[in-house]
């Protein structure tokens, strides 16, 4: 681990030309650093600047014959990101002219900062906890808008604070239990059983919601599965290219065209989805070979349709239901299903929302039209696919993938020390064990927020950022 007594800088913002590019450092010796590369324009020394201040000037730069003006952002005191003097540079983005900046900074007296070391200084000084600064690397590799939430969530402390109330109330425990062994002989009881039972029961429990969140983390998908299912040659296919606005899917007159399955990358306002198009349900037909052909296709299409987050149910506007479209509509009230009538700009009359459609069947009143030719109704099915996605989704988790890799293992730890104190509480097993189980839970709580660790920890968590956060 490098010294903090270091001055370190880097370009932080992100590579590519733009109207305004950033170099940022930060240490003990930053003043030092600044005086000998940038000049404040009009000349206010900085070492009289006592408060967070934004000072115009220019920049030093060697080997031009001019300085490159800028802006300083200057956080001379504690109350920084990093608890340490910070200042940001910002001047025109572009790449070379922030590498002479960063060198004219180095010459100065400031060293390149590695990756993640930024973060790190704001961790070591207590800034933020462990699981705050995975936050950041969160909010740097989000690509969608689900994980950018979730980071941000944890960023704000959605996972710290817990973890804070979950400690404190445990060490008020251990002072309880450690008291009463310094006034063993006084016969002085500062928790009673009941009490203590109460406060580890509800501590176990808050562990394991923790838990909980980890587990839902780790085992969620990366996309929604929106499966298309419908008869053959009722438009699954069609609508499949349509709402991918280009030709995955072959599409023919000829039913049955469709006898595997297709899939294909589609994002929906921030919703990253796998759209699957799926083979046509019919009968089995008598020829042996297309028979064990289409079962095979028929056995896949079911295998799809089970797996689904979404399935869409496509009907053939003004075709007469058979029975699988029957039965289909007979549970419409699946909440993970969506109902679309299709090629409705093929027919003069198509069947109308609400209309029965054979033997007293009624289309559902929230059936959706759409045209794969026109367009009509491709906005409201991509809205309504957001819908039942988030709808029947489940519970929002505030944990980043990273800190849930890190972390499960310490809150397994823990929550299975706080049971054996349980155990111990009920057995009548003594104090002395009970304290002993409830360092244990402490130890791996602290692994988690970072109260607890090792170097090799953090070299492993913060050579994992860029260089500049």
């Amino acid at each position: 681990m490098h010294s903090l007594d270091d001055t370190i800088v880097a370009v932080a913002s992100p590579p590519g030309g733009a109207a305004r590019g950033i170099v940022r450092l930060s240490g003990p010796g930053l003043r030092d650093c600044l005086e000998r590369c940038f000049r404040p324009d009009p000349f206010v020394p900085l070492t009289s600047i006592q408060r967070p201040t934004v000072v115009p000037g220019f920049v030093f730069l060697h080997g031009f014959a001019s300085p490159a003006p800028c802006d300083l952002y200057l956080w001379p005191g504690r109350r920084s990101y990093t608890g340490q003097p910070v200042a940001e540079i910002h001047t025109i983005g572009s790449l070379p002219l922030l590498e002479a900046v960063m060198r004219a900074a180095c010459s100065g007296g400031a060293r390149p900062a590695s990756p993640g070391e930024f973060t790190l200084r704001a961790f070591l000084a207590g800034r933020i906890d462990l699981t705050q600064a995975e936050a950041v690397l969160g909010v740097i590799d989000a690509t969608e808008s689900a994980e950018l939430d979730a980071a941000l969530v944890q960023l704000a402390g959605g996972l710290a604070e817990p973890l804070r109330q979950l400690r404190s109330a445990l060490l008020d425990v251990l002072a309880h239990l450690e008291a009463g062994f310094d006034f063993a002989d006084e016969d002085l009881p500062f928790i009673t059983s009941g009490e203590l039972l109460r406060q580890i029961d509800d501590s176990a429990k808050q562990v394991r919601r923790l838990l909980d969140k980890m587990a839902f983390r780790s085992e969620a998908v990366e996309s929604v599965r929106v499966v298309l299912i419908g008869r053959p040659n009722a438009g699954k296919s069609s609508l499949f290219n349509a709402l991918l606005q280009r030709s995955g899917a072959i599409v023919s007159a000829q039913p049955g065209t469709t006898r595997d399955y297709l899939t294909a990358e589609l994002e929906i306002e921030g919703l990253k989805c796998q759209l699957i198009d799926t083979a046509g349900m019919e009968a089995i037909v008598a020829d042996l070979d297309d028979a064990s052909i289409a079962a095979a296709a028929q056995s896949m299409t079911q295998a799809q349709s089970r797996r689904a987050d979404v399935t869409v149910l496509c009907l053939e506007a003004g075709r007469p239901l058979d029975d699988w479209e029957r039965e289909q509509l007979a549970r419409f009230d699946t909440p993970n299903r969506i109902v679309v009538q299709t090629k409705v700009d093929l027919r003069s009359s198509h069947f109308p929302v609400g209309e029965g459609r054979g033997e007293g069947i009624l289309l559902p009143a929230s059936i959706l039209p759409t045209s794969s030719h026109t367009g009509h109704g491709l906005h409201q099915l991509k809205e309504a696919i957001c819908t039942v996605a988030h709808a029947t989704a489940g519970p929002p988790t505030a944990v980043v993938a990273g800190t849930a890799v890190r972390c499960s293992e310490s809150l397994r730890l823990a929550a299975a020390s706080l049971d054996l104190a349980r155990d111990a509480i009920t057995s009548g097993l003594g104090e002395e064990l009970i304290a002993a189980e409830v360092r244990v839970a402490l130890i791996e709580l602290g692994k988690v927020a970072g109260t607890v660790y090792t170097n090799d920890l953090l070299d492993r968590i913060f050579s994992r950022f860029c260089i500049g956060k």
